[in-house]
């Protein structure tokens, strides 16, 4: 598992940004081909097989830069770190945030969601 920190999360943001955002409008059209097959914003309606493979490749290619997705459709995740006592806790960033300002221990989940003015021991 690879380990990130604050500096590597926050520099590496504007590309990871890109990807969630075209992450959760492919979730959003795979929703939409299971669903009412009602048109995507360019008119057509795409097709579950289509949005899905490009959907399944946006994932593996956040995977393996060592991201969790924790939730597509919000654009939720995490950036794996280690605390100076070697603790592991996540660095969790939402789409629509201007930085990398939250973090949580592994078990408390985005509720447990900590400021880094409040950084983990």
């Amino acid at each position: 598992m690879r380990f990130w920190t604050l500096e590597e999360a926050s520099a590496a943001l504007a590309e990871v940004r890109g990807l969630v955002q075209r992450l959760r409008a492919l979730t959003a059209a795979a929703a939409r081909a299971r669903g009412n097959g009602a048109p995507s914003g360019n008119g057509r309606t795409p097709s579950a097989g289509q949005a899905g493979a490009e959907l399944r490749a946006v994932l593996a290619d956040l995977t393996e830069r060592g991201i969790v997705v924790r939730d597509p459709a919000r654009g939720l995740i995490d950036f794996p770190a280690q605390s100076p006592t070697g603790r592991e806790y996540l660095l969790c960033w939402l789409d629509g945030e201007d930085a990398v300002e939250w973090w949580h221990w592994p078990d408390a989940g985005f509720a447990g969601r900590t400021p880094l003015s409040e950084p983990p021991a």
